[in-house]
């Protein structure tokens, strides 16, 4: 197996992983957790740009890649959904559309029908991430004992219920008009899976 589809598979053992150090409910092991998640989230980059300086592009990497991507990113949801910090049917959502659309790719991409990917399923990417490194590092510290104590008015501010609620909906929002636009611009491409004989 090439060096990226090794970080691919590191990627999913990753998750499970930090998902598991997180909800520990010890203040070491989210530390440790947020490390983990990073350390993840770089294998992602790293894949890619191998990949693409290399051209070890592979059927296997084309399809577990982006649902390795998809893993990392849910047990984040799932582990602010499981620890109250976000709302369940907004992250339902978010997943539905995420994987649905992953592997319909993959799919397609297997019976050999090319759908694009537009760069607004890029900007959709950005801010989910941005959103999750936002939520994981300020909830991990506002759980800090000597930070918590000393900064409690702080972490009340950046970690407040209706400002999350706020970013979640437009987060999700965009998620979903995301998955809308991929369907409408790949119309062609609809219409030629199925007429597929």
């Amino acid at each position: 197996m090439i060096l990226p589809n090794q970080l691919t598979v590191l990627r999913i053992i990753l998750s499970p992983v930090f998902l598991y150090l997180f909800l520990s409910g010890n203040d070491l092991l989210q530390q440790i957790s947020l490390a983990v998640y990073l350390v993840a989230a770089f294998t992602d980059w790293y894949d890619g740009w191998l990949a693409r300086k290399y051209n070890f592009i592979t059927a296997w990497g084309k399809f577990w890649d982006p649902l390795a991507d998809k893993i990392l990113t849910a047990s984040a949801f799932v582990g602010f959904v499981y620890l109250g910090v976000l709302s369940f049917w907004l992250v339902l959502l978010i997943l539905l559309r995420d994987f649905t659309i992953t592997i319909f790719r993959g799919y397609t991409d297997y019976i050999g029908i090319a759908f694009t990917t537009s760069r607004y399923a890029k900007v959709k990417t950005f801010v989910q991430m941005t959103f999750i490194y936002y939520v994981l590092i300020i909830y991990i510290l506002s759980k800090n004992v000597f930070l918590s104590s000393n900064y409690s008015a702080v972490f009340a501010i950046l970690l407040n219920e209706t400002f999350i609620l706020i970013v979640m909906v437009v987060v999700t929002f965009i998620t979903l008009h995301s998955g809308i636009l991929y369907f409408t611009e790949n119309r062609a491409a609809l219409k030629k899976l199925f007429t597929k004989k």
